[in-house]
């Protein structure tokens, strides 16, 4: 085995544990920001040095470093970073683990004697460090509370999102569910949930299962998670959710029906360490397709630092 295979599966290990740990107390790791009263502003994606959000395995990561250690800002970045920018880490600090995945070629020869080029996957783990672990770093890098902005205004904003994707959504019943066989989602009326933020969550969360049709996304979990295929995809829609609920500044809903999907996801998890990689990377594409319906959206290619 190779220095560069077992890197990357000791990556894969610790990542797991980790969520498999937070799963095994009841914790979905994609709710703990808001279930642990976060006070420093509304809770948004991590961001890099550079203010862009991290993406797929490492919003997970980075949200349960940011609570577990009681952080009040979003921002990280890596040692060498820090003193770029004329700052340092604290001394005694200890950084947090986000990863980083791509591909590189290869050139090799086939059977027929014939040079061919192939791209090998790579992934790595890396050491990032909160701006709370860090002195002298300009004001612009340091927390502060956000303005105070309007309920309404905030779920106008939600409403907007949610419209532009185009989906069938109808009003009707007590129960929310996207229907693959009609390609409709299907909400309780507005009134029946605890309040507005709830209802623009559920909808994010269905939106979520409306990107699996094969017209869009066209996502198959079956040979990868088998008899456990459904509660994956209630998985991959639970983060894609909560990562949308994080760009729209809504509080994610943790609905009280999925609470029998833990077993089933600490199963997979505990006989696959890559799974919660997998399903974190389509909760990614899910949320990033809807963004990416949205009027005048960049679809320019994303930076590939979550491994799939």
């Amino acid at each position: 085995m190779t220095e560069r295979t077992t890197e990357r599966q000791d990556v894969y290990t610790r990542v797991t544990s980790r969520i498999i740990a937070d799963l095994e107390q009841g914790v979905r790791p994609w709710h703990r920001p808001w279930n642990a009263g976060h006070t420093e502003g509304r809770i948004t994606r991590p961001l890099r040095h550079n203010f862009t959000p991290y993406r797929g395995i490492n919003i997970l990561l980075l949200w349960a470093e940011s609570m577990a250690n009681g952080y009040r800002a979003n921002v990280w970045m890596t040692y060498r970073q820090a003193q770029a920018l004329g700052a340092h880490v604290r001394k005694g600090e200890h950084g947090s683990l986000v990863v980083y995945a791509d591909t590189f070629n290869k050139t090799g020869v086939n059977d027929k004697g014939e040079e061919v080029a192939e791209a090998i996957p790579f992934m790595k783990g890396y050491t990032v460090f909160n701006v709370d672990q860090i002195e002298g770093l300009a004001d612009t890098y340091l927390p502060a509370a956000p303005p105070p902005e309007s309920r309404l205004a905030l779920i106008e904003q939600a409403e907007r999102f949610c419209a532009a994707t185009g989906a069938t959504i109808r009003h009707a019943g007590n129960m929310a569910y996207y229907a693959p066989s009609t390609d409709v989602i299907v909400l309780p009326v507005p009134e029946a949930f605890r309040d507005a933020e709830s209802y623009a969550a559920t909808k994010a969360h269905e939106l979520c299962h409306w990107t699996a049709h094969p017209s869009r996304l066209d996502r198959t979990l079956g040979k990868r998670f088998g008899d456990d295929a459904y509660a994956a995809e209630e998985l991959i829609a639970e983060m894609g959710s909560a990562f949308l609920c994080a760009d729209l500044g809504i509080t994610p809903e943790t609905r009280d029906d999925h609470a029998s999907y833990l077993d089933h996801w600490l199963k997979v998890l505990k006989a696959d360490r890559r799974a919660i990689f997998t399903a974190a990377s389509h909760a990614q594409r899910a949320a990033e397709f809807l963004h990416g319906l949205q009027p005048g959206a960049d679809r320019a290619e994303a930076p590939k630092d979550e491994a799939a």
